[in-house]
């Protein structure tokens, strides 16, 4: 078993064990994490309508079995959703015309200047190290940071829009005001009637995936930090200051 397969098999397993705790505790009584992991299972009970009773009559070997199967699911969709849109993204960020805008410039981290040389050239040579949770441009509507106030636009921007289409109701919904898809869409099939918190931050993680040079996407990359980049969105939409 992969180390992904651990990930949902420990998601599953804990959050047995703490829907059995919770029977004589109070939810606030556990840490952050904790309340968070079980909040994940949670939603993936709701998401799969048979799963809690499937995981309250099954032994270990079937939980294993089970978390392999939900992570091969996964990780299709993952990989469908990142090899189309990595195909696709250029033609949302090229207007008509001759002249496109670079992904690099999209890719510069909001509160630096991409038209200065000095910075563009730092960037380029790796002199300017960017981490996940600093985030680019391209997640502003129009591709502007607003440095006195940094909500203004902020996962407004059109390639996050576009992005949102093409994997929850589909690509052709992008330009058409009337989809021509020929099957249920994601946000169907899911049952998804609104849009969440976790898909949004998924979504600008495969956008910012797509506009990078890198080929394979990897949670652990250096380049793309995809996990950090994915995990700041999040914390941020679920903070209840902010």
């Amino acid at each position: 078993m992969d180390d992904t397969s651990d990930t949902v098999l420990t998601l599953l397993t804990n959050g047995l064990a703490m829907m059995c705790e919770l029977e004589d505790r109070n939810l606030e009584t556990f840490s952050d994490n904790k309340r968070k992991e079980y909040s994940v299972f949670c939603e993936l009970l709701k998401l799969v309508s048979s799963l809690e009773s499937q995981l309250s009559s099954s032994d270990e070997e079937d939980v294993i079995a089970i978390a392999e199967l939900i992570q091969r699911g996964t990780n299709g969709a993952r990989a469908d959703d990142t090899k189309g849109m990595k195909c696709t993204i250029v033609d949302w960020i090229t207007p008509k015309g001759f002249n496109h805008e670079r992904t690099s410039a999209l890719l510069c981290p909001a509160g630096y200047n991409w038209s200065n040389a000095e910075i563009k050239e730092k960037l380029r040579n790796g002199q300017l190290r960017v981490a996940g949770d600093q985030w680019p441009v391209f997640l502003y509507a129009n591709y502007m940071y607003d440095a006195e106030d940094p909500w203004n636009g902020l996962l407004c921007s059109g390639i996050l829009i576009s992005a949102y289409k093409y994997i929850f109701t589909s690509p052709s919904s992008i330009d058409l005001k009337e989809p021509k898809a020929t099957c249920s869409c994601n946000a169907r099939i899911h049952r998804m009637h609104s849009v969440t918190k976790a898909s949004i931050a998924y979504v600008a993680t495969q956008a910012h995936f797509a506009l990078t040079s890198a080929q394979v996407f990897s949670c652990t990359d250096l380049l793309t930090d995809s996990e950090q980049f994915y995990n700041s969105i999040l914390e941020l939409l679920d903070d209840l200051d902010e």
